[in-house]
């Protein structure tokens, strides 16, 4: 008899101690009693019941999840493949249980599928330059799935666009012919600013014949700087008095010719004497 009891005693301590689970903290434990739900349990020591009790573990963290590569045709027609990531976290750890068979699969198939659909119905461009906006309508659209098993989706990442080298030359041109565009206004703008100024300089020193002058002799005096042969335009107003004035067609005698040679042999003396101490030459 004592044999008997002892034996008892040590399958029921057995029993206990098999039908005994530990939840960590970021755990909870979906029970079934003979089939029917029970409140969750955890964290800590769980006792089930032998032969009557079930438990499911449900992990409360977020879980980062690949999304397989898919081929999509965007919405101008461009083959592309189409890889990103995906977390998402079990709120209601019941539903998740008992709303879905195997939640993560079947949150992973709803990520691929809207993929697909959302990348469809958008361009090239979008896709490569707006991926803000596709990640968050793709995290709205799978979450408003999700939500009913008790799941919620924080963040869809787009990881990376595989697209055809054909289109990718094309692009490359395209982009080399953005810049040469880009270069030539530039410059052109460069040319219209720079006329401008030109513009501005000559109509403040039209403004005032003397302003002109000094600088004319400004100009005349920065190349007598250099050591070089001086070719320069001689401007009227300096000859004007050596010419006489011509015959009318009343008859007039005309005057005599001017010798331009005894005009530039002075000229030249008197500009050779102002700079003669740079050993410059004037032709």
């Amino acid at each position: 008899m004592i044999y008997v009891v002892a034996l008892i005693v040590v399958v029921l301590l057995a029993l206990s101690v098999v039908n005994t689970r530990v939840l960590r903290e970021y755990q909870r434990g979906v029970l079934f009693r003979l089939g029917r739900l029970r409140p969750l349990a955890g964290p800590g020591l769980v006792f089930l019941i032998p032969f009557v009790d079930r438990m499911e573990r449900v992990d409360l963290r977020t879980v980062t999840m690949t999304i397989p590569p898919q081929e999509v045709i965007t919405r101008d027609n461009v083959p592309a493949r189409v890889n990103a990531v995906a977390y998402f976290r079990v709120t209601d750890p019941a539903r998740a249980i008992t709303e879905v068979e195997a939640y993560p699969v079947a949150t992973s198939q709803i990520a691929q599928t809207t993929l697909r659909s959302v990348l469809g119905r958008a361009d090239l461009d979008d896709l490569l330059a707006e991926r803000d906006q596709l990640n968050d309508s793709l995290r709205r659209i799978i979450d408003e799935q999700t939500e009913p098993w008790g799941i919620k989706v924080t963040t869809v990442e787009i990881k990376d666009v595989e697209i055809p080298e054909a289109m990718q030359r094309a692009m490359a041109r395209q982009a080399e012919a953005e810049r040469e565009r880009r270069a030539k206004i530039i410059n052109a703008e460069g040319e219209f600013q720079a006329a401008q100024k030109i513009y501005d300089a000559a109509e403040i020193l039209s403004r005032n014949p003397a302003a002109l002058q000094l600088r004319y002799l400004q100009t005349l005096l920065e190349l007598g700087g250099e050591k070089s042969t001086i070719v320069f335009p001689l401007p009227m107003d300096l000859i004007k008095p050596f010419l006489g004035a011509k015959g009318s067609s009343t008859g007039t005698a005309p005057a005599p010719e001017l010798d331009l040679s005894t005009v530039g042999d002075a000229l030249r003396r008197l500009v050779n004497g102002s700079h003669g101490s740079h050993g410059s030459e004037v032709g």
